[in-house]
């Protein structure tokens, strides 16, 4: 039997129909032979990072995989282009951005992969709905849990969807 590796996804999408689309993406993601979904948090409204651009709709997933770490960032490229993603600006709009923040308490640090994700303890629209279904997980830099660094960072400018 193959070992399963327990990994954190973030989503986001401010393009199209953005809640149909990360639906879209975690229906994707779950019949995938190689992913088992375990959690979805709520989804969130928040602000963009970067150029002028309409607020996001952001989560997170937890969930298992047999895939290689670049080979599941692969499969969440893959996703994303699916969804009509284009990669033309840095942190600009986009209809699915699909980021791998955790690997099992892997730290990566290569030039097409990152883990943990580089800025995940900075943005509160990765922290807040990963603390939701994932408060206990270990972010492997810090040695700290994600509730804990959720509550060091400001978030008033996220808004839980109803």
């Amino acid at each position: 039997m193959t070992e399963l590796s327990l990994c954190a996804i973030g989503l986001g999408s401010n393009l199209g129909d953005s809640s149909q689309i990360l639906m879209g993406a975690i229906d994707r993601l779950r019949t995938h032979s190689q992913i088992e979904i375990i959690s979805v948090s709520s989804w969130y409204l928040t602000a963009p990072i970067g150029p002028p651009q309409p607020d996001y709709l952001n989560g997170c997933a937890t969930i298992r995989t047999s895939l290689a770490p670049l080979d599941l960032l692969s499969t969440l490229h893959s996703i994303e282009s699916e969804f009509g993603r284009v990669r033309q600006e840095i942190w600009g709009a986009r209809t699915l951005d699909l980021d791998l923040l955790l690997y099992d308490n892997l730290i990566i640090d290569l030039p097409t992969l990152q883990i943990p994700h580089p800025r995940m303890l900075e943005r509160a629209f990765i922290l807040v709905p990963l603390a939701e279904i994932a408060p206990d997980a270990i972010e492997p830099k810090s040695g700290e849990s994600i509730a804990t660094l959720c509550n060091k960072l400001e978030y008033s400018g996220i808004q839980l969807l109803p």
